[in-house]
Parts: structure tokens; C-alpha cells; sequence
């Protein structure tokens, strides 16, 4: 691999601007399956929402951070952020050789299982898609629901033959460029990341890829990002989801939202009148951003009285919607019920949706977890 260096000195990596988010934010670190130690920070109050961080990223640099001042502090309004610098990147260890899948699902478990999360909603951003899904897949108990920004399941789905040749320019790009003092190559990234971006913006974007990993760290980090393919892992993924993705993004297609809202049952995707990748604060693509997550986030903020409402979820149904579950209970199915009560279908598949709705239960799954809290309460 090519050459790694070891992190930065701090003090050359806090920064300067003094504006920032409202909220402080909290930094810890924890421990990967492999020992690479990997920093986390958390920062606002309500549900909890881990972030699968982007290809760059730092957890002090990005903080008072032109790009990202806004996304930090709007989200840290509706839910308690957790997100991690991957490894090789930010304050987490650079001094890896390990950027796979396997590693990368396993930095996912080691943070949220140091936070003490028992449950969260899971936002993939970017290159954060294919481990999101392999983690989601492998603990759905874990997972409330997701949220893809600007994602993938795969790098490298189909690619052209001019794909494979503009993946080789950027290798070459990260070869050359990466590490020099001046910004010449690194904007070549920023120009497509944030094109509708202002001087300052882009010039904090050029200043983060520096800082943010080695050239060496950057290049082996892209090319064993290609060789992580989840596609067979989508039809598994049954969470509520909500797929956001620039409609003109230059860094990653919007097809690929596009495949991922089709692949994963009940998928709602929403287009985002923008062509950044990262959506900016004054832009009115973000208040659309800002609004949709804080709305799909929303049936996590129940308070406690209504959780515990839910839990003995029997007690919410009407006399006639517990007749229809009990005969689901027996094995029956739709038309054998409306025979035995005497009801049309589509009554039946009513009553039936109403019940999912009191009890706060969507996806394919949904019957079977509703007759399951009904056996559980007799």
C-alpha cells in the first residue's frame, strides 16, 4: 500500500473560525475487532441517529465547519448525532492497512456498542451505504430505521468503460496531488463534491481532504471501497426507509438512490433539488433535507408513556380489529376471515391496516409482529 502517516498534531487541526453548532459535542474513542481505535462524538437530544460518515471526514475539523456548521446543528436538534471518523481518516488511527467491508461493519458495532445504543435509527451517507446495509441485515433488533444520503449499495454497480477510466484519473489525481501544499489537484474533489459552493466553502473542503487522511490512507481506502457489493443484501432490509440524494450530484449518481428506493420494500425516495453532494445551509434543497429526516425521525421521539402504550399493544385495538387478528393468529387469511365474520375483504385488509397503525407496525413483516403481540399478551 502507499505511504501512512501517523495523525496529525492536534493543535494544527482545531479550528479557527469560532463559529460553530449551538450544542457541545462529546468525544470518545473505542476499540475496532482488529484494535484500530476509532473516535466518535456525540451531540444533541432526542432519539438517537448514528451516522455512517462520508469518505472525509473529522470530528473537530468538521465542527465549525462552513460545509457542514448546519447539517451538525440541525440535526443535533431533533435527534442525539453519533457519528465516527472512519479509520484511517479524522482522529480515529491512520496507521491501518484494513479498509474492507468487514472492518468497516465491525467499527460500526464497536461505536454504537461503546455509546450503549440499544436501538437507533441508521443514516448511511455516501460511501457509509454498504456497510449501513451488511450491519442492518446482520441486526435488524438493532436498527429502528434508515436513512440513505447520497448512498450506494455499490461502488462500482455496472460500470462503463468511461466509469473505469475516470476511477483511474482519480487514482492518479490522489497519487500526485493529494499531500501537495496547494489546493491544484485536491480541488479537482471539492469541484464536484460542492460545485454551487463559495470560494470559502471550497476552500475548507480542499483544506479537509488534507487533513483528513494520508495520500496513501486515501488511495488503498477508495480502491477496497469498489470491492464492497451488498445489492443481494437489499431485498433483506425491512425498516422503514427514506432514501435523499441530489438530483445533479457529479460525485455519486443519483441512480443509485434511484436502485436503492426500488430494491428495498417501502423505500420512499426524495429527490433534492440541488447538484452538491453535500447539500448546503442556503440552499432550499437543505430546508427540504432538514424537514423530511425530521419527520421520518419523528415516531422515534414518542415519549416513554406512549412506548409503554405499545408494548401492551392489545389494549389499543377495538373488539372487532382483536376478531380479525385472532383469526390471523389461527393461520387464517384474508378472504377465510371475512367468511367467518361475515365481511367484505377489503373490510378485512382495512381493519387489518388500522391495526398496524395503532400499533406501530409497517413492512412486510407486519402481520406476523402484530399476531406475535397479540399471542404474547394471551
Amino acid at each position: 500500500m502507499g505511504d501512512i502517516v501517523q495523525n496529525p498534531p492536534y493543535d494544527l487541526l482545531v479550528p479557527r473560525s469560532g463559529r460553530g453548532v449551538a450544542q457541545p459535542q462529546e468525544l470518545r474513542f473505542c476499540r475496532s475487532a482488529d484494535g484500530a481505535r476509532i473516535a466518535y462524538a456525540r451531540h444533541g437530544s432526542g432519539p438517537p441517529l448514528v451516522i455512517a460518515t462520508c469518505w472525509l471526514s473529522h470530528l473537530e475539523h468538521d465542527w465549525n465547519s462552513p460545509v457542514w456548521r448546519h447539517f451538525l446543528a440541525d440535526l443535533g436538534e431533533i435527534a442525539t448525532v453519533v457519528r465516527y471518523d472512519e479509520r484511517g481518516h479524522g482522529l480515529s488511527d491512520w496507521d491501518v492497512e484494513d479498509f474492507g467491508l468487514e472492518a468497516r461493519i465491525a467499527d460500526i458495532e464497536a461505536v454504537v456498542d461503546d455509546a450503549g445504543l440499544d436501538r437507533f435509527a441508521l443514516m448511511a451517507m455516501s460511501q457509509g451505504g454498504p456497510p449501513s446495509i451488511a450491519y442492518a441485515a446482520r441486526h435488524p433488533e438493532r436498527v429502528s430505521r434508515l436513512v440513505f444520503y447520497g448512498s450506494y449499495a455499490a461502488a462500482l454497480r455496472d460500470p462503463t468503460p468511461e466509469d473505469l477510466e475516470l476511477d483511474e484519473t482519480f487514482e492518479r489525481l490522489i497519487k500526485v496531488g493529494w499531500a501537495r501544499p496547494d489546493s491544484l489537484f485536491r480541488r479537482v474533489f471539492t469541484s464536484m463534491l460542492i460545485p454551487g459552493a463559495t470560494e470559502e466553502q471550497m476552500s475548507w473542503l480542499d483544506e479537509l481532504q488534507r487533513v483528513s487522511t494520508s495520500a496513501g490512507n486515501a488511495l488503498t481506502a477508495r480502491r477496497q471501497r469498489k470491492l464492497a457489493n451488498v445489492v443481494d443484501l437489499l431485498p433483506q432490509l425491512d425498516f422503514p426507509t427514506l432514501v435523499l440524494h441530489s438530483r445533479d450530484d457529479r460525485m455519486n449518481d443519483f441512480s443509485d438512490s434511484r436502485f436503492l428506493a426500488s430494491a428495498i420494500a417501502g423505500a420512499r425516495l426524495v429527490v433534492l433539488e440541488s447538484e452538491n453532494h453535500i447539500v448546503l445551509g442556503d440552499e432550499p434543497a437543505w430546508r427540504v433535507f432538514r424537514d423530511e429526516v425530521a419527520a421520518f425521525l419523528a415516531p422515534d421521539r414518542r415519549p416513554a408513556a406512549v412506548q409503554k402504550q405499545l408494548a401492551d399493544a392489545a389494549s389499543v385495538l377495538s373488539a372487532r380489529e382483536l376478531d380479525v387478528l385472532r383469526l390471523a393468529a389461527e393461520g387464517q387469511d384474508n378472504a377465510a376471515i371475512a367468511r367467518s365474520l361475515t365481511l367484505s375483504v377489503r373490510t378485512v385488509e382495512r381493519h387489518l391496516h388500522n391495526t398496524y397503525a395503532k400499533l406501530g407496525i409497517q413492512g412486510k413483516a407486519a402481520r406476523a409482529a402484530a399476531v406475535a403481540r397479540l399471542l404474547s399478551r394471551t
